[in-house]
């Protein structure tokens, strides 16, 4: 593999990886860093949407990993307990939603908006949304009814999902969305973040493995290092994030990730008026 395309595929990946669990859009990210990095003119475009989709495998299993006891712990008591089986039940709740508005217009959606320029706009708009729900967190306190994921009953888990349905909407960010709406819906933050992390893995393993199917006619063997490269930047990326976030979440807000989406929408679209960057579509 060419050693700038595999440089690019490490920038993708980490990318991904750092970007993946925070409130701040990995697919817009990836949008924007692969329109700078003019990553199209390296792969075809075909090979760029699957790559851009297939490594976020590598930020799923860097939340397996930290999560292992865990996700080991409810698969080997499935069959005999109750709090396995509810777990379990309130994930597959949560997913439905994404996945059935995905595939009823996610097409639609793609062809759309996944351009720099909408993006960067759906980062100032989630960000102006997470200002207004940190102001109102201070002003006048949600009472959190959740503080662990165990607590959460099935329409706990099909509001969270219908949250993150928002996601379909690039730049607006999938965890961003199952976050913030939790916490309206009166999770605690930790609560929020915990099941957005678990929410991942069903979401982005579905997404990984149909977008693979549908391309599997024009993927070859020769592909497999640069997916390879990309998923392994995004497995150490995440990892590090997840543990970052973690210790994050106890002691600040979301405000700050809110400016910076707003900062780097506006920069976004201040240098593509002004020329001082060619975003590619």
């Amino acid at each position: 593999m060419d050693p700038i395309l595999a440089l690019k595929a490490i920038i993708m990946g980490l990318v991904e990886g750092f970007t993946e669990f925070l409130p701040i859009s990995s697919t817009g990210h990836l949008i924007l860093a692969g329109s700078l990095l003019d990553f199209s003119n390296d792969v075809s475009k075909d090979v760029m949407d699957v790559f851009e989709i297939a490594i976020q495998a590598g930020a799923i299993l860097a939340v397996c990993w930290e999560y292992r006891a865990r996700i080991g712990s409810v698969l080997s008591t499935f069959g005999s307990e109750v709090k396995s089986r509810k777990f379990v039940l309130n994930v597959a709740i949560a997913f439905l939603p994404l996945a059935m508005i995905g595939l009823a217009i996610g097409k639609m959606i793609k062809h759309a908006l996944f351009k720099p320029v909408p993006v960067a706009l759906a980062f100032i708009i989630g960000g102006v949304i997470i200002l207004l729900v940190e102001r109102r967190a201070r002003l006048n306190p949600v009472t959190v009814r959740v503080n662990s994921v165990d607590e959460m009953t099935p329409l706990d888990a099909l509001k969270v999902g219908c949250a993150q349905a928002f996601a379909l909407i690039p730049g607006t960010s999938r965890s961003g969305s199952t976050i913030i709406g939790g916490m309206l819906l009166g999770l605690s933050r930790k609560t929020a973040t915990e099941f957005s992390f678990f929410l991942a893995i069903p979401t982005l393993l579905a997404a990984t493995f149909y977008s693979l199917y549908k391309a599997r006619d024009i993927l070859s063997v020769t592909d497999l290092p640069l997916f390879t490269v990309g998923t392994l930047a995004a497995f150490v990326s995440a990892f590090l994030c997840v543990r970052w976030l973690l210790r994050y979440i106890s002691s600040h807000d979301f405000t700050f990730f809110a400016w910076y989406r707003i900062v780097f929408g506006v920069l976004v679209i201040a240098s593509a008026h002004y020329g001082w960057v060619v975003w590619a579509e």
